[in-house]
């Protein structure tokens, strides 16, 4: 029985449910879905339909399905305290979509198609398939408990059955799960900018920003004609927080009930009516209108209702910015959305003419982001319609916010292709042309993100271009197009593109070099899509060694992208233990270090491998200067809020030059899951040095060129460098969509130029000054759509889901201009006589923002809305009215405010969060209510500053916080809600102007302290402007006289008797408060002796104060004795001996600023003078300064305080210079703000500027006086307080000398300073020492002068420069810090001279001077430019290349030749059209120029094109061209020097180098090869002979010899021929001196007919087989019979 009993229970619980023909069953429906924070108590927002659900059979697999009574419900508040309202309107709206029944097949529990009337819309079917999702069922027979993937309406999900039997009750449970994250076929849809946004895998397997899962349960029962579904309760819940769901999350919970009420037996009838098939169980998301989530709009005349709106938005924001423009302009996007395009045509046509309207159509039509704007665009653009700021503004708005669809595309691209050659204003101006192809680009991408099999035909017309392009060699084009293919990211241009890279295609070698630069980063799109494929493809690129740097480093940044592979990476680090290339080996290094440190998620695989490969690499690679090529990566990332940003900057240089190649720059942030580019740019800065630099008229004459050429002859196998043409070039990328580029030629330039030097200043002077005087007036206003981010999803009841985020903006401005001149301009605008005239100028300027962000995630339907929702307000408007008057003859400057009137707003920001109910039906009706519940704040007081209002968690009076019908129990459990309200004013009485900031906060984070719940609540910020409390101010005025008249403004006269006065008494009420005090000390002390003896105590402090510190301890002693010598160093040799002659008899007068001096310290000094002077000596050993600079120093002290004492105002004997009034008129005319007079007595050189409050009895003042004691010395006190009495500071600025090397010195002293300035200081002064000591600048404790700091730099050579810094408890130094420029000392002065008509060029060498390349020669051994040195065996009589330049332009050539009689250096420049020879003959150096002697007398010579200068330096001769390219070179009779500029670098060539860094590649020989040794690099530059019967010709040549000795090559006998040249005297000749050089061998078999008379032309080409020595001749003699 039990046997039977078990089967019957399988048997039954295999069955799916049935419903019998003939028969309807009735079930109770309910469905509702709430949305909002998790806890009880808060608001939320939801929607409910309760229906009887009707279901019967038509034929075995068709049923049908009907609702009857159906009742929608509404729900915004408080849960779970109220109650869902009905929607009775909607539901009557509804009624008959509702009440039409829908077919569906059924067959073993899964549901099929899906079948309505036409008259049923989506949004009902979709209801109903929220139905007929509770009774989709897969039940296996043979099976209890399993998984599968389900269709359902979320689409294709994961879903695990548990089944079980009640045998007693007959009843079958069944339970079904869905995981909502794991989905083979999820139904979604993203619109806005979801499409830019990447999605970060790693990031979401550490935290979820949304999850989803559902349940259903049913209960069965099993009848003899099948299975009944008696109930079934289903259940979901989505979570979403941007800041990970751990932390807390928004939720939409979904729950449906669907209960057996009776079994009729009479079958539900269908309605007459043609049932279409409407697809699947599947949600369906609705193609037509999709309403926004922030407003529900009943659109009935959508032609109509967009007048009537952009009516108000243009008159409303005329010149200001209306508070609730923002949501008024989403409105007119949603209306245009509804709009066809015959219906925006239409009001093209009507408003284009009106330039307020035309300009909001033309920023609201890319906004609408569907076909339609798409094809107004495209249409407007190649019809001309548009200027050109309006195209590019119309593309570049629609690449980031339309969505296209396919056939809109390939209309795009046939109207572009076909219209843009014939547009005149595209023809004209090629900018427009460049961004309409780039925006077709990204258009591709965003179709193909949302459609990720997107046909290749998209961009097979940009491929064909890529086919003309090349066939008319337009590489220009070329560029561009690969730019398209770059934002378009599609997969199928790799082939196209991989034509363009070297080693890939036939043609790539021949394109130009940034061709191939822009080829690989056309790869990085395609990289997110296929990066293995890329990997295979970049890896090749970057392992050719035979590629230009820049390419390979560009392929590195491409290949980290990629995420690479453990493996791969390590691959590179082993390549680059072999890398010669320094450039790239420092790049790639610097990147794997960069990424070694990352934190976001996405890197962490590449971080460790990077991690591994550094620890490959050699640590040298890290040493290497600035100028070799850097990338630069950093990132952070939260993990427990999933947000994060990275930078990423990429240095890429391809010489050891200053200025960069490539700079390139990234900024990316993570948010929620995704990773979004946000902003990248770079610059190309190939040749603009030399643009700048070097000589602009080259001469080009035969004579010289032939020169040139005639000696690079000699060279073998000679090989020219490109050259750089001037070119620089910028590109931009938005959300990882390049939307601009310009690339800046010559002809670019040019035209810059012409602009610039066409202009008719007279004709635009004139008429800007007639307008402005005739009243000029500007009303502006501009929206900004500025996000759009939705992602819409399904929910079990079959309404939609949507996550969105808005932000729009409305900027306005309101300008009025009147200008007035007295006497008015005649004729043509001149700008002489407009600065003789009397200038008046009234403005009122106000500008004005308003901004709205809107977050919402709920229910979002065409007819009813359900949503909570942050909205974010920003409002701003900063009025002000001016008024200016100028006159430059009288030396007049008058400007005028007028002063806040009332409480006006400046700024206003404002959030909520909330729950809305509404519907179209009933849109009065709506429902809002706040998240968090109203909480009344208690403010103590309304004064201008309020407190926080904080209630300890067992506060009783939470009564009085909560509202009664809110004292929940659920509420009451949680700690009660902190409140802030707080006013912050700041008053500027003087002017009559508060300006108050006020704050009101309340957040959830009583509930939960995270992100979500602090957003959460009402947050509010107002900045406002008041007037201050007190008298009226009519106005804000500031008067500036110059001049004679300035005396004439004076308004308070300072009167000296009356301050002196008023200090007598000040003296008299000091000594009472120290008879009535005892042990107070003098403020003051006097001093009566005299400077020498005020020196002696000065040293008898260095002295305690150095012999205190040596009994501390031996290290410390040690380090501080280190210290005193650094003291004595920077001690700075006045040179102001007359003026302290002059000053030494009102030396009486002077007196000590230190308040802490006291009698006990005193006496402790005279004390101390004793061994004061030991001390002095012995320091004066250790520094060459001598110590009687510091007595120096004290009377230029005295000097400044004999002048200062002998007139204390300078306004008692001299009028004032400058007069600059800065007050409030006040009504009553009594004299309310500040007096600023500037004085300058010339007799003494000494400047006063007083500031001093204009309020009657108010003594406050600034003094400040300047001395120029002599030409090396400046001295400045400044004073401030009561009467100038309460602080004081002194300046002092002295230049001298450090032993010989020019130094300066800069001190300031005080006495008494505010206690704010001295504790911020002391805040401060952490930060700077770390500061300092993360910058490497050494530190010793010292205790120096209390109230002093001196700053001191002095010259250690001309580059660097020694920094000290001394403060009251520290001393930092810095020596030889390096200087970007050379310091016009020494050498340099001198070499100066030449320039010292033009300042430009003065800079302009000491710049490329500092940065030039410098090559030495000594007798035999060559310090190349890359400092890399050599010894080497000069041939005899034959010149060889020390240095030129190798590119066709041959700007100069520098050769050197060993005399055979005395084996000297001898030299030859040629450069420019002179030829110069500097030798030695007879212990003298001799010149000369184009074989006319210059005698050292006519030195220096300066060429007459005034850009080459020869002179005398030291022992030798100089030659300056640095504007060819040539900084100097330098011969004595001992060495020889030359240095090239920055921008040569790379471009050089001969025994010294190119000067590109790479020691590892230095012996490169002409014909490009890199020679064993450096005698045979050395002889390769040798210029060979062509006849031995010339004596000034070389005897020797360059040859390929044969190796004499036997040799075999893989056991065969082969005979082998050198293929690097050796040095071989000529026919006819001996050698008289040999060496041994080793050279490489190509070897052919025996019987080969190669051989030394016929083929060896192309014997440099071959390959090296065996290395071996050869004999090198030296030296040569030849025979008279010679040839």
């Amino acid at each position: 029985m039990k046997v039977f009993v078990l089967a019957l229970t399988v048997a039954l619980v295999g069955e799916s449910p049935e419903f019998v023909p003939g028969k309807t069953y009735e079930y109770k429906y309910e469905g509702h879905l709430l949305g909002g924070l998790p806890e009880e108590g808060l608001a939320r927002a939801g929607v409910k339909i309760e229906s009887k659900v009707l279901i019967g059979a038509v034929t075995p697999d068709s049923y049908i399905l009907k609702l009857e009574d159906p009742v929608l419900y509404e729900y915004s508040g408080i849960w779970p305290k109220e109650d869902y309202r009905p929607a009775t309107k909607l539901t009557s709206a509804l009624s008959a979509q509702l009440l039409t029944p829908i077919k569906f097949e059924y067959a073993n529990g899964v549901v099929g198609k899906v079948f309505a009337p036409a008259g049923v819309s989506e949004a009902v079917v979709n209801i109903y398939r929220g139905v007929l999702n509770i009774l989709q069922m897969n039940i296996k027979k043979t099976q209890n408990v399993y998984e599968l993937q389900e269709p359902g309406v979320q689409g294709v999900c994961k879903t695990h059955y548990v089944i079980s039997e009640d045998s007693k009750d007959e009843r079958i449970h069944i339970t079904k799960t869905r995981d909502l994250d794991h989905c083979s076929d999820k139904v979604y849809k993203d619109i806005g900018m979801a499409a830019f946004s990447d999605r970060c895998s790693e990031c979401v397997s550490r935290g979820k920003s949304l999850k989803g899962t559902g349940a259903v349960t049913y209960i069965m029962k099993p009848l003899a004609s099948g299975t009944l579904i008696l109930e079934a309760t289903s259940s979901e819940l989505i979570q979403f927080s941007p800041f990970n769901i751990v932390n807390g999350a928004a939720q939409m919970e979904a729950k449906q009930i669907l209960k057996l009420l009776e079994v009729k037996n009479t079958p539900v009838q269908p309605v007459e009516a043609d049932y279409l098939p409407r697809g699947s169980l599947e949600y369906e998301i609705s193609i037509e209108l999709l309403q926004n989530p922030i407003q529900l709009l009943r659109i009935t005349n959508a032609e109509a209702q967009i007048v009537e709106t952009l009516n108000q938005l243009v008159s409303l924001n005329l010149g200001k910015a209306q508070e609730e423009s923002p949501l008024k302009y989403i409105e007119l996007i949603q209306l245009l959305r509804v709009a066809k395009y015959e219906t925006i045509e239409a009001l093209w046509t009507r408003f284009k003419a009106r330039s307020d309207y035309r300009h909001w159509m033309l920023t609201s039509i890319p906004a609408v982001a569907n076909h339609v704007a798409l094809k107004f665009i495209t249409e407007k653009v190649v019809a001309g319609d548009l200027t050109n700021v309006e195209i590019a503004q119309a593309l570049m708005t629609s690449t980031r916010l339309v969505t296209p669809d396919l056939e809109r595309l390939k209309s795009i691209f046939l109207l572009f292709n076909q219209s843009l050659a014939m547009t005149p204003k595209i023809q004209e101006t090629p900018f427009l042309s460049e961004t309409a192809l780039l925006f077709y680009g990204s258009m591709v991408d965003k179709y193909c993100v949302q459609h990720p099999s997107c046909p290749a035909e998209l961009v097979r017309p940009v491929h064909d271009l890529i086919v003309k392009a090349l066939d008319r060699r337009e590489y220009e084009q070329l560029t561009i197009i690969l730019k398209v293919l770059g934002n378009a990211g599609h997969p199928s241009s790799l082939k196209p593109i991989m034509k363009l890279l070297p080693g890939f295609g036939s043609t790539a070698s021949s394109l130009p070099h940034r061709v191939h630069i822009d080829a690989v980063l056309a790869l990085r799109k395609i990289a997110k899509r296929e990066h293995k494929m890329i990997q295979d493809i970049v890896v090749q690129i970057f392992m050719d060694k035979n590629l230009e740097p820049e390419l390979r480093m560009v392929s590195a940044i491409v290949l980290f992208e990629t995420k690479l592979p453990m493996g791969l990476v390590t691959t590179l680090a082993q390549n680059l233990l072999k890398e010669s290339n320094l450039q790239v080996a420092s790049f790639v290094y610097s990147y794997m270090k960069a990424l070694a440190k990352t934190t976001s998620p996405d890197h962490s695989s590449v971080a460790a491998a990077c991690n591994v490969a550094i620890r490959i690499l050699s640590p040298k690679l890290d040493r290497l200067s600035y100028r070799f090529s850097r990338a630069f990566y950093y990132d952070t990332y939260y993990n427990p809020w999933m947000l994060g940003a990275a930078a990423s900057a990429y240095y890429i240089n391809d010489v050891a030059s200053v200025l960069p190649r490539t700079i390139m720059a990234k900024a990316s942030t993570y948010f929620a899951g995704v990773h979004i580019d946000v902003l990248e740019f770079g610059v190309r800065t190939e040749g603009v040095q030399e643009a700048l630099f070097k000589v602009r008229d080259l001469p080009e004459d035969a004579d010289r060129i032939t020169k040139m050429k005639q000696a690079i002859k000699a060279l073998t196998e000679w090989r020219a460098d490109p050259s750089r043409h001037p070119l620089g070039s910028v590109y931009i990328k938005v959300l990882g969509q390049e939307i601009a580029f310009v690339n800046v030629d010559k002809e670019i330039v040019e035209q810059i130029i012409q602009f610039a030097t066409g202009l008719d200043v007279p004709t635009y002077g004139r008429k800007a000054l007639d307008a402005l005087v005739s009243g000029y007036t500007l009303k502006y206003s501009r929206p900004i759509l500025a996000a759009e981010v939705r992602r819409i999803l399904p929910t079990a009841i079959g309404l939609p889901m949507e996550l969105s985020f808005y932000t729009a903006a409305v900027a306005a401005a309101s300008v009025e201009l009147h200008a007035t001149v007295s006497p008015p301009l005649t004729g043509k605008f001149n700008l002489a006589q407009l600065l003789n005239s009397d200038i008046s100028l009234k403005a009122d300027i106000a500008p004005s923002v308003s901004m709205h962000t809107y977050a919402a995630m709920g229910v979002n339907t065409a007819f009813l809305q359900a949503t909570v929702m942050i909205r974010a307000k920003v409002h701003s408007v900063v009025p002000k009215k001016i008024e200016a008057r100028l006159d430059v003859n009288k030396g007049y400057f008058n400007l005028k405010f007028l002063p806040v009137e009332d409480d006006e707003s400046v700024a206003s920001a404002h959030i909520e969060t909330v729950a809305i109910a509404r519907n179209v039906e009933d849109l009065a009706e709506a429902q809002i209510t706040p998240i968090l519940p109203a909480v009344p704040l208690i403010r103590k007081n309304s004064t201008s500053i309020n407190s926080v209002m904080s209630l300890p968690e067992n506060s009783s009076a939470s009564s009085e916080i909560l509202s009664v019908n809110m004292r929940n129990p659920i509420i009451n459990n949680f700690k009660l809600p902190r409140a802030f309200a707080k006013k912050f004013c700041i008053a500027a009485q003087t002017f009559g102007i508060k300006a108050c900031t006020e704050i009101e906060s309340r957040t959830a984070t009583f509930i939960r302290n995270s992100p979500i719940y602090a957003i959460v609540g009402n947050h509010t910020v107002h900045a406002k402007m008041y007037p201050a409390a007190g008298p009226v101010i009519e106005r804000i005025e500031i008067e500036v006289q110059v001049g004679d008249d300035a005396a004439e403004k004076i308004i308070k006269v300072i009167n000296l008797s009356e301050e002196e006065e008023i200090l007598e008494n000040k003296n008299v009420l000091m000594k009472l408060k120290k008879i009535l005090i005892p042990g107070l000390k003098n403020s003051t002390t006097t001093s009566s002796s005299s400077s020498s003896s005020r020196s002696s105590s000065s040293r008898s402090i260095a002295s305690s104060s150095s012999t205190s510190s040596k009994t501390s301890s031996s290290s410390s002693s040690r380090r501080r004795s280190k210290m005193v010598d650094l003291n004595d160093l920077i001690e700075i040799t006045s040179q102001t001996s007359s003026i302290s002659s002059s000053s030494s008899s009102s030396s009486r007068r002077s007196s000590r600023s230190s308040s802490s001096s006291s009698s006990s310290r005193s006496s402790r000094l005279s004390s101390n003078a004793s061994s004061s002077s030991s001390s002095s000596s012995s320091m004066s050993r250790v520094s060459p300064i001598p110590k009687p600079k510091q007595q120096i120093s004290n009377s230029s002290a005295q000097s400044f305080e004999s002048i200062y004492n002998k007139a204390k105002y300078l306004s008692n004997t001299l009028k004032p210079k400058v007069t600059v009034l800065i007050r409030a008129i006040r009504a009553d005319h009594k004299n309310q703000g500040y007096q600023i007079a500037a004085y300058y007595d010339q007799e003494t050189a000494r400047v006063q500027v007083i500031i001093a409050n204009l309020t009657e009895n108010d003594n406050w003042r600034i003094c400040a006086d300047g001395v120029m004691l002599s030409r090396h010395k400046l001295m400045a006190r400044v004073a401030w307080g009561i009467e100038c009495k309460q602080y004081n500071t002194t300046f002092t600025a002295e230049t001298g000398r450090v032993g010989k090397e020019p130094a300066a010195r800069v001190k300031m002293a005080w006495d008494r300073l505010p206690r704010g300035m001295t504790r911020y200081a002391e805040w401060l002064s952490p930060y700077l020492y770390r500061a300092a000591e993360l910058s490497g600048v050494n530190q010793t404790r010292v205790d120096n002068e209390p109230k002093e700091i001196k700053f001191s730099v002095s010259v250690a050579n001309e580059t660097k420069v020694n920094l000290v810094l001394k403060t009251p408890k520290k001393t930092l130094y810095a020596l030889g810090v390096p200087v970007p420029v050379y310091l016009p000392f020494g050498d340099t002065a001198s070499e100066l001279v030449a320039y010292q008509n033009s300042l430009s060029d003065q800079i302009s060498y000491m710049l490329t001077k500092a940065h030039a390349a410098e090559c030495s020669v000594i007798k035999d051994t060559v310090d190349t430019f890359n400092n890399r040195k050599y010894k080497t065996e000069m041939p005899l009589s034959c010149y060889q290349v020390l240095a030129q330049d190798c590119t066709p332009e041959l700007k100069f050539m520098v050769l050197l030749r060993r005399d055979q009689t005395h084996e000297r250096n001898e030299i030859n420049v040629k450069i420019g059209n002179i030829d110069i020879d500097i030798y030695a003959k007879d212990n003298t150096i001799m010149v000369k120029v184009n074989d006319v002697e210059i005698p050292e007398s006519n030195l220096p010579y300066q060429h007459p094109a005034g850009s080459i200068t020869i002179t005398k330096k030291e022992d030798g001769i100089i030659l300056l061209a640095p504007s060819h390219g040539l900084q100097e070179v330098f011969y004595s009779l001992s060495d020889l020097k030359i240095k090239v500029v920055d921008w040569m670098r790379g471009q050089t060539c001969g025994l010294c180098g190119k000067a590109d860094g790479e020691v590892r590649q230095e012996y490169r020989t002409p014909n490009d090869r890199i020679a064993k040794n450096a005698t045979s690099f050395s002889h390769s530059w040798v210029l060979a002979g062509k006849s031995c019967r010339d004596p000034s010709e070389c005897y020797m040549q360059l040859e390929s010899v044969k190796l004499e000795k036997k040799a075999s090559l893989l056991g065969e006998e082969v005979k082998c021929y050198s293929v690097e040249p050796v040095l071989r005297c000529l026919p006819g000749c001996m050698p008289v001196r040999t060496t041994s050089v080793a050279v490489g061998y190509h070897c052919v078999s025996l019987d080969s007919n190669m051989n030394r008379s016929d083929g060896l032309s192309n014997i440099y080409e071959k390959s090296i087989d065996v290395t071996e020595t050869a004999e090198a001749h030296l030296a040569c003699r030849c025979t008279p019979q010679c040839t």
